[in-house]
Parts: C-alpha cells; structure tokens; sequence
C-alpha cells in the first residue's frame, strides 16, 4: 500500500533542514528518498518557496542548484566579508597552465590528451595527473582505435566549484572573446585567480569515491 503524500508545507522544514545539514550540492531525488511522504516534484516547490522566503527576508543566503544537486551558500555579494574570516586553502589553487589544460577538458570533453597537446602545444601528461588527484578530471572511457587512448572529461567537483548545475552552463565560446576595445590583456576562459563561487560554511570539498580516479589509471 503506497504511503499518503505530505502536503509542501509538512515537508518544506525537513527539506530546509536536510540542505542545512549538507556539505555538498543534494540531489532533488535523494532529498525526497529520505522524507517519508515526499517526491521530487514537492521537494523542487519547496525549495522555490524556502527561496521566496529568505528574498522576502533579506537572509545572507540561498538555496542553488550546483552539479545536479541542491546547495545552501551565502550570497554572492557577501563573499568579500566571508572571505575574511574563511582561509584559503593553498592546495585548491590551480597553476595557470593547470587552469589552462583543464579549461581545453571542459570545452572539448571527451577529449584525449593527444588533442590537448595539440591545442596547448605543450607536454600535458603531468597536468592531467594532478588534475586526476584533484578530483577536477576523470578518465570517461577509451576510443576505440588501436591502442585504445584514454578519453578526459570534467567531474562533478568540477561544477561546485564553478557554482554551475551542468557542463552546459559553461560560457559559449562567443562570449568568451574580448570586446575590441577591451584592454589586450584580457582574462582567459578560466581565469588563473577567477572570483569564487558564493561560500559554504565549510568551504570545498573532497570528491565522492565515484569520481576518484586512482594515478594508476592516469597516461603515463
């Protein structure tokens, strides 16, 4: 016998607790998973009224949708304040050829590191190691040609850090290209010191088991 649906009302509080208690961006169907009563459709109402709600009260914080998945962060014009009193941790700062090797991942996935050589013009294999360890790239298959190459594309990591839900969100090529009269120093795709996404109390994260990708598996 299926069990009686909540109303929005009965499940909003559990569904703000839930996003409250979490450290990484949820998605809508493990939300509904754990409250009995409630479905996906309901917990995405909630979370659009739980949004009005803090609009409406001027809170410092909303709820965003980030790698597929739900997230409460502070508000973006709060991040200079927040930054104070939020350390930086060193090993998240990409190198602007690391910056540069991974920006060629998420515009061309799935790409093999003989086209990011080309592009770059450069030796990438150690890059792309560190990229693996960081949890920014993973290996998402092989061509299937003769030596079977490994094929590179973006994680979910990749998207909280970025603050987008999904790789389509990306920036179109057009968009990217300085106007004519901006200065000729302009900032690459992706910027070697870019402007955070909006802070969580717990600043960034490890990546799940499922996007780890052990070195041994990285191209030599």
């Amino acid at each position: 016998m299926a069990k009686p649906r909540k109303s929005e009302e009965e499940i909003k509080p559990y569904v703000e607790a839930i996003l409250f208690a979490a450290d990484r961006p949820i998605p809508p169907a493990k939300i509904s998973r754990a409250i009995e009563g409630a479905d996906v459709r309901s917990v995405r109402k909630c979370i659009g009224q739980l949004n009005r709600e803090y609009e409406e009260s001027r809170r410092s914080f909303q709820i965003e949708e980030i790698a597929e998945g739900y997230q409460v962060l502070t508000r973006p014009e709060f991040w200079k304040v927040v930054s104070k009193i939020r350390q930086t941790r060193t090993e998240s700062k990409l190198s602007p050829a690391s910056l540069e090797t991974l920006a060629i991942v998420a515009y061309k996935q799935p790409v093999l590191r003989a086209d990011i050589e080309a592009i770059r013009g450069v030796q990438s294999g150690e890059l792309l190691r560190g990229l693996l360890e960081r949890g920014f790239v993973k290996i998402v298959g092989r061509l299937d040609t003769i030596g079977r190459p490994i094929l590179y594309g973006t994680t979910r990591r990749f998207l909280e850090q970025l603050g987008l839900s999904t790789i389509k969100h990306l920036p179109r090529a057009e968009q990217l290209r300085p106007h004519p009269q901006a200065d000729s120093a302009a900032s690459s795709p992706i910027d070697a010191s870019p402007e955070p996404p909006p802070a969580t109390a717990e600043g960034p994260q490890p990546e799940d088991n499922e996007e780890d990708v052990p070195n041994s598996e990285a191209e030599s």
